[in-house]
């Protein structure tokens, strides 16, 4: 699989990566051996990049890339982590104080002594602007808590913000086919300085498989049941902020533009590679079969109209509702 340099990092990541979310909570329950399969699949497909967060299962997630690593040291995998959601979201708990808390429990939870990326954890707005944030965070560094740090976050704006940042290396932002306003002014920014982008929820949290109808179900214990309305956090996160009954019919008109001999999803993960100032996707996975077709992406060539198809599609039936918003 091919590599990029993950912004100021320095470091090669696999264009594809492995989104841990669903191995630590919020899609359905994953078994533990299924999960172990599921980064034993990623990493036979090429995969280097896993991204995890201190939330995801309460730890689960870190905890069992941790596991993972420990029985694999021959691998060199690049594993971003996030922190900033163990706290009421109010800018007064973003301290150097709780920075070290989280980070320390990162690195029990991962067993190591140093991370590779931390990122704030999609925090209030007022956190990108906040000085004392970043020389807390650059503190870290040099004390060699982590190697880098980077930022996730919810809006255009809020990553506009970060990339003017000297130190940060990286930006995480919710870019596919339904979520193109990143492409205007986020992936140009990030070019010019060096920062590196990590696109995530780029399948639309599975809209974009093509396999979900009207009348599909979740269960009770997944947010594509729970936070549909941004019940449980920003709705952004669940069908990238799409009207589910708009976003299966936008979908399945996705879907029927897809060359034969490729899965939608693999479709979709392939525009976001296309996309020039894009460092790496991270899909994720609940299972060994979703975890292979999702590396596969990264060798999936697209026609050349493709691309005005995914805008004609979004400015169509989507861009009045999502570009303003996010």
């Amino acid at each position: 699989m091919d590599t990029r340099t993950l912004g100021r990092t320095g470091r090669e990541v696999s264009i594809v990566g492995l989104g841990t979310w669903q191995l630590g909570a919020d899609w359905g329950d994953v078994e533990h051996a299924e999960a172990m399969a599921v980064l034993d699949t990623a990493v036979d497909g090429g995969v280097t990049f896993f991204d995890t967060a201190d939330v995801y299962g309460d730890g689960r997630s870190e905890q069992l890339i941790g596991e993972y690593l420990r029985g694999r040291p021959d691998l060199d995998i690049f594993v971003a982590t996030k922190m900033g959601r163990r706290a009421e979201q109010d800018p007064v708990h973003f301290t150097l104080d709780n920075f070290r808390r989280w980070t320390d429990r990162s690195r029990a939870n991962l067993g190591v002594a140093t991370l590779d990326l931390v990122q704030l954890h999609c925090p209030p707005a007022s956190v990108f602007s906040d000085d004392a944030v970043y020389e807390a965070l650059d503190l870290l560094v040099q004390e060699g808590v982590m190697a880098a740090y980077g930022v996730s976050v919810e809006t255009v704006d809020q990553a506009l913000t970060a990339i003017a940042r000297p130190h940060v290396a990286s930006v995480q932002i919710i870019v596919n086919a339904f979520r193109l306003k990143p492409l205007d002014e986020v992936l140009p920014a990030a070019r010019e300085s060096g920062v590196g982008v990590i696109a995530r929820v780029p399948l639309a949290s599975g809209l974009l498989s093509g396999r979900y109808t009207t009348s599909s179900t979740f269960a009770p214990d997944d947010h594509r049941t729970y936070n549909r309305s941004g019940e449980a956090f920003d709705v952004g996160e669940t069908f990238s902020g799409v009207d589910f009954e708009t976003g299966v019919a936008a979908a399945q008109e996705f879907a029927a533009a897809v060359p034969d001999g490729v899965r939608p999803a693999q479709a979709a993960i392939a525009w976001i590679l296309a996309q020039d100032g894009i460092t790496a996707a991270i899909p994720g996975a609940r299972n060994v079969a979703q975890a292979r077709s999702n590396g596969e992406a990264a060798a999936v060539t697209l026609p050349e109209d493709f691309n005005s198809t995914v805008h004609d599609i979004y400015d169509r039936r989507l861009r009045e509702a999502i570009h303003p918003r996010w």
